[in-house]
């Protein structure tokens, strides 16, 4: 779902900006942006007119084949683009134009010049003539927005990345006074201008020393913390979930063909909560995620009969979906507005582009759900769902929230023994149990594993590093979407380790969440400490049982150790019983979430540091020469 304005896509420097040099030095720069002026011209109806112009310099030879190309991406069904100018501006000062055949327009369209039934995205694209290192791309367009989104409003938002050089940034929005809005810039000078009966808004900004990219270190989003600029007619949250909740509540009326699938899928079951998983578990499977709905469709659901005809849907129509079975089966239910990305907090300013994503919920089990989700069992959400405002059609109250991840639900058990012969050859099993998110991603992945394939894992494991294995591989049907997965594994590896030798204790065949893993993962920098971030706590429990041959002798040992910090607790011991060495790790991990500020993940990042060494730390094995 993507509501409010479709924000025109100028991708000038797609690849650039992602290799883009981290110091701010000009010296270091690839490119820069010399100026960009965006201007809105809006009528009372919400329709609207966009004109962006933009010039982009080269700096350096690495970005030149990217920089050749300008983009805009529009809804050919709500919108028109029109360049207005597209040339490169030579060093010397000479402008030559974007030639007629240097456009190139990619359109989704149905058969025969029927609408297409999921996305009318057209991109139009430019490529600059003669572009050298030096040169100046300028590109100039429109988009005519005939129709709104929702009648009557008009919301935009947008931010700029203090990384990036900006020479200049000039924004304007002309709006008629009638027309209520609220507006609200970040770092950004405002000024405003009232004549014949329209309101102009300017904004001006400029950024000619970039700090390096190091600095943006947050990787929760907060529109609050960058330079940027909101306006919106909408006076609320609530008006922006009613907005949509209108035409979404009419094609959630159930039908008969809705309450004869509903009750088919419910079968016998009676109880609400088991109705409403079968229900859930039906469309998360049946019905494919088909996501870039633009036009109307963006915000209006497509009829039910459509939806299912082709059993294919956008976020909008699996919840429009559900609903409709829900209530076919006597069970209350709500649509929920919410931030599929970064975002864990709303601005002020009601931007209906802010949520960007639909999900149902069932008041009377106090119970979100993601259908879009087909990995995520009953009852979860996804990790970009978890801990976030959201906007409730029915019922919004300004606290609605998505739960966190509940403390201890994620994590892993893992048991093995290994017996290791006198030429370093091993054999041993491995018992692995996995809890929540965990499971659910584990479950996926061998639902797509054929009884072949199975019955090489522990082959192709193992000649991933050059070793000569064989082995089985057992676990429970991984078809259920359940938030408990077992994996049991026995192996053969031949001539494995060196004689004499040492080796680090960690697991030895697949995991997915092993406590070295998880701890080098989060050790971080000294230098260059995390920001704010999104997060969530996991337990890790390790147990080996390693027997040595007699003509083996144990000679070294990692130490046991014990560390506890606010949220998190490690311990690790190792005991020997004559050739047998017994170790067992636990990283239990508390961390509440979803989200930790700079100064938590700083402490963490120590606590990983601590933890690392004795993982660092091998077992340690000689020939004993009297029984060699």
């Amino acid at each position: 779902m993507n509501l409010g304005r479709w924000k025109a896509g100028l991708f000038v420097m797609a690849m650039a900006l992602a290799c883009a040099a981290s110091a701010n030095e000009a010296d270091d720069r690839v490119w820069q942006v010399e100026y960009e002026n965006i201007h809105y011209v809006v009528n009372t109806d919400g329709s609207h007119t966009e004109s962006r112009e933009t010039a982009t310099r080269v700096l350096k030879e690495s970005v030149l084949e990217y920089a050749k190309r300008a983009s805009v991406g529009y809804s050919s069904s709500i919108q028109k683009a029109d360049v207005l100018e597209a040339y490169t501006l030579k060093a010397d000062g000479r402008r030559i134009p974007v030639p007629p055949g240097n456009y190139q327009i990619s359109a989704s369209s149905g058969q025969d010049g029927d609408s297409p039934v999921y996305s009318d995205r057209t991109t139009l694209t430019v490529v600059f003539p003669d572009l050298a290192v030096g040169d100046t791309t300028v590109f100039s367009y429109r988009l005519t927005a005939s129709t709104p989104m929702f009648e009557g409003h008009f919301s935009v938002i947008e931010s700029f990345s203090p990384a990036t050089y900006y020479g200049d940034v000039k924004v304007s929005i002309d709006a008629p006074e009638s027309l209520e809005a609220r507006h609200l810039a970040w770092q950004m000078r405002e000024s405003s201008v009232q004549r014949k009966g329209r309101k102009l808004v300017e904004w001006r900004w400029q950024n000619r020393n970039p700090v390096e990219q190091e600095d943006l270190r947050d990787s929760v989003f907060s529109f609050e913390r960058y330079p940027g600029y909101a306006f919106s007619t909408f006076d609320s949250y609530e008006a922006i979930a009613q907005a949509y909740g209108g035409p979404a509540n009419a094609k959630a009326v159930p039908t008969p063909r809705i309450r004869s699938l509903a009750d088919e899928i419910a079968g016998d079951a009676q109880e609400p909560r088991a109705v409403a998983k079968r229900l859930y578990e039906w469309v998360s499977r049946n019905v494919t995620y088909a996501g870039n709905c633009i036009g109307l469709g963006a915000v209006v659901p497509r009829d039910l009969d459509v939806v299912l005809d082709n059993r294919m849907g956008d976020c909008k129509d699996h919840a429009t979906l559900l609903q409709a079975l829900l209530e076919a089966r006597g069970i209350e239910s709500t649509q929920a507005l919410i931030n599929a990305g970064g975002t864990y907090t709303l601005p002020d300013i009601p931007v209906a582009s802010v949520v960007n994503h639909v999900i149902n919920y069932i008041p009377g089990m106090d119970l979100y759900l993601d259908s879009t989700a087909a990995t995520v069992p009953f009852g979860s959400l996804p990790g970009s769902a978890t801990g976030k405002p959201v906007l409730l059609v029915d019922g919004h109250h300004p606290e609605a929230r998505t739960p966190t991840q509940d403390i201890g639900r994620d994590g892993q058990k893992l048991m093995t023994t290994l017996r290791i012969k006198q030429d370093g050859s091993v054999s041993g099993t491995q018992q692995l149990e996995l809890s929540g998110r965990l499971a659910a991603r584990a479950r996926d992945q061998f639902r797509g594993v054929s009884a072949t394939d199975a019955g090489q894992l522990v082959k192709r494991y193992f000649q991933q590093s050059a070793l000569k294995a064989s082995g089985s591989v057992s676990y429970p049907d991984p078809t259920p979407l359940l938030e408990q997965f077992s994996i049991d594994a026995e192996f053969e590896v031949e001539q494995m380790l060196p004689v004499p030798g040492g080796f680090h204790v960690q697991p030895w065949f697949i995991t997915y969440a092993p406590v070295m893993m998880l701890v080098a993962g989060n050790v971080g920098s000294d230098e260059l400490p995390s920001g704010e971030s999104n997060c969530g706590g996991i337990f890790s429990e390790e147990e080996y049982t390693l027997e040595f041959p007699d003509e083996l002798e144990v000679v070294a040992l990692p130490p046991d150790v014990s560390l506890e910090s606010e949220d998190v607790t490690y311990t690790a011991t190792h005991r020997r019983d004559g050739n047998r060495i017994h170790v067992r790790r636990l990283l239990n991990d508390r961390t509440p979430g979803p989200v930790c500020s700079p100064e938590y993940n700083a402490g963490y990042s120590d606590m990983m540091r601590k933890i690392l060494p004795g993982l660092r730390s091998q077992i340690v094995y000689l020939r004993d020469s009297g029984k060699s």
